[in-house]
């Protein structure tokens, strides 16, 4: 779900994180909140003037759930959904475009924010297999936060079934994936293990999309968990590029379910 949409579920309200970031900078006014609800850089103000100085200074990492200063990321609570959290770079990368992110010295911030899916489980009170569980991070046009934030949550169940329906044809490379989500055309892999390790797919979008590397901003790259059939577990990797010209804002966001419907217990 881009920002703009976000914005008309929660009926108005500011984004507690937004208002967060405003009561940190400054004494609030209805100006300055209000203000602070359009600021692209209001994820970066809450970690770099707050999470991260809180868990240096007082040892934790209020408002953040947790801030590991070793690997470089804080992870925060979204309001939006019981289950949704972000993972955000405790430096300042922008988002899928910044050249950073395929430097060898980088963190995997898409291996790190798998390491933090047992929160969504955990919001829930239950488990949760591997095949109901999503990273998303949208493209330049799908977002309106200018600081990189993943998106941890649930699968949509309209994605998993189409997912599972073309199991047997994903495959180790790049391939058009046979039907549109959420409306959005996307490309497909399968990456095989318990865990991402090394690989990481900011790297396998540059390396092997056709021109991909040189506009990275356009993309959205969602990963989801899988078992594949005598093949064991993994993940599937999909990459969408934006068409403004066809109302496509790169949102792979729109992918998952922040009310988490995978996971209520009848």
């Amino acid at each position: 779900m881009r920002f703009a949409e976000r914005w008309r579920r929660t009926s108005g309200l500011i984004p507690r994180a937004i208002l967060t970031a405003a009561l940190v900078l400054a004494a609030v006014t209805p100006i300055v909140v209000l203000g602070a609800a359009s600021d692209p850089l209001a994820l970066w103000k809450i970690v770099d003037g707050k999470c991260v100085v809180d868990q240096k200074n007082l040892g934790h990492p209020a408002p953040c759930t947790s801030v590991d200063l070793s690997e470089g990321y804080a992870i925060l609570k979204d309001l939006v959904g019981k289950t949704q959290y972000l993972l955000i770079p405790t430096t300042r990368i922008t988002g899928i475009e910044s050249p950073a992110l395929l430097q060898p010295a980088t963190p995997n911030y898409f291996a790190e924010a798998w390491s933090q899916t047992p929160l969504v489980t955990a919001r829930l009170g239950h488990f949760l297999p591997r095949v109901d569980l999503s990273l998303a991070i949208n493209s330049i046009h799908g977002r309106s936060q200018d600081q990189l934030h993943i998106h941890i949550d649930c699968i949509s169940e309209a994605t998993q079934a189409a997912l599972m329906r073309h199991m047997n044809e994903i495959t180790p490379a790049w391939t058009p994936f046979p039907e549109p989500l959420h409306g959005q055309s996307y490309a497909v892999m399968r990456i095989m293990g318990e865990e991402l390790g090394k690989i990481d797919p900011f790297q396998l979008l540059a390396s092997g999309l056709p021109g991909a590397s040189q506009q990275m901003g356009n993309y959205t790259l969602v990963l989801v968990g899988a078992e594949f059939p005598a093949a064991g577990p993994g993940f599937i990797l999909l990459a969408g590029k934006a068409d403004l010209a066809h109302g496509d804002f790169g949102s792979g966001e729109d992918l998952q379910d922040h009310d988490c419907a995978l996971g209520h217990v009848p």
